[in-house]
């Protein structure tokens, strides 16, 4: 029995390659050894929920990475052995590893995964750039090509201080041909969005299969319409990509009640220092309280663009509707005029305007159980469904892999 393989790379003829991964691991099911390479362990984002989905499918995997500090992450992803590669063995590697980023490309290329018969990299610092054995499988689930290398080049160069602004024109450079050229190691790419789908396909010039992230949409619940407050609510991190200033200013004009979950502390203060009295900074909040506050709001506000997006989710999930920014992965999550609405405008008053439409169109009662379903698509058993078919499709053995169970 013999796996055939398209792939076709963008100016390049087609050629047909067989499957060596199917030889090496033979048709009898063998358990494949597992690599999964991620960038960084300091906290829990949602690439490290992604980390974890891919641990419960393979919990055989040993884990690759830049840097790792135990006390910001889950008990599972301890419960797994990790190397470092050498980035990790610098000094205060867990504080300053974005200093060390033009040492990484060789630190991944010194890792010896010649045992592995699979090979998953979790891409959106530098991950892929691995040299896996010529049998192995590599699959790169991508978040974000390496935004500071791209698209947010200029916008990091510009905040950056002076220093790194005078030698990131020539250090950049030097990344991006080896991010480029790394891509040529990768055997399939999975994006967690058509807007990242689209991005690999314009920097790196390879095709992608879209699986969206997993979404932990089971931890929150719709509430009734006599417990819910009369406020907006924005919630995540305080970075600037993702807008907090707009929908600060644009709050402050349409005097109306806006929540702000979110830190880092500092940042807050300085944000508030532009914010009237209707606007409240909660800061960072345990889970059950901000459970609570996503299910009591008129609506989710997110002006922002991002690769994927959870919160929007996490909020239909709570049965509540989402006023988007009509970019990036809200395209993927959000249906405009049903489970929210998106607008085309991302400065402040394209927010006004899409408040004010929201109120006067009723959308704030939309059936928040409606809400909660279509949220559900986007739960963890479907991106392990997803995670499985890309396998399989690429000749990859799957009888082993916890596609549906815990």
């Amino acid at each position: 029995m013999q796996h055939i393989l398209d792939r076709t790379t963008p100016g390049h003829p087609t050629r047909k390659t067989t499957q060596p991964w199917v030889r090496r691991l033979g048709l009898s099911g063998d358990e494949p050894r597992v690599a999964i390479i991620h960038y960084w362990l300091v906290g829990m984002r949602g690439g490290e929920k992604v980390l974890e989905s891919l641990l419960r499918m393979f919990p055989q995997a040993d884990i690759f990475t830049h840097a790792y500090d135990p006390s910001k992450v889950s008990d599972l992803i301890n419960s797994k052995t990790v190397h470092l590669t050498s980035v990790g063995r610098k000094p205060f590697a867990t504080r300053l590893y974005q200093n060390y980023l033009p040492l990484m490309p060789r630190a991944l290329e010194e890792l010896d995964l010649t045992d592995y018969d699979l090979v998953l990299s979790s891409e959106s610092g530098p991950a892929k750039g691995v040299i896996p054995a010529s049998d192995a499988l590599h699959l790169c689930y991508t978040h974000s090509p390496m935004r500071y290398l791209w698209d947010q080049y200029h916008v990091y160069r510009r905040d950056a201080g002076a220093v790194k602004r005078a030698v990131m024109p020539r250090l950049i450079h030097n990344l991006r041909q080896w991010d480029v050229t790394s891509a040529a190691r990768v055997d399939c790419f999975v994006a967690n969005s058509t807007h990242v789908e689209a991005r690999i396909n314009k920097y790196w010039r390879r095709d992608a299969r879209v699986v969206h992230p997993p979404v932990a949409v089971e931890d929150f619940d719709p509430v009734e319409a006599k417990d819910r407050g009369g406020f907006y609510l924005w919630l995540g991190e305080l970075a600037s990509y993702k807008r907090p200033d707009v929908a600060i200013e644009a709050f402050n004009k349409l005097n109306k009640p806006l929540f702000i979950i979110g830190g880092p502390d500092k940042t807050a203060k300085a944000l508030s220092r532009n914010a009237n009295e209707n606007i409240r900074f909660l800061g960072k909040l345990p889970f059950p309280k901000m459970k609570a506050y996503l299910a009591a709001c008129k609506a989710l506000v997110f002006p922002g663009e991002e690769d994927f997006g959870l919160v929007p989710v996490e909020a239909m999930a709570s049965g509540r509707p989402v006023i988007a920014y009509g970019r990036g992965g809200a395209l993927d999550t959000v249906v405009d005029r049903q489970t929210g609405l998106l607008y085309a405008d991302p400065e402040v008053d394209g927010l006004i305007a899409a408040v004010e439409a929201f109120e006067r169109e009723g959308l704030e009662d939309l059936d928040p159980h409606a809400l909660a379903a279509h949220a559900q698509q986007f739960d963890e058993a479907n991106f392990r469904r997803g995670i499985a078919s890309v396998l399989r499709e690429n000749g990859m053995p799957v009888d082993a892999v916890k596609v549906d169970g815990a």
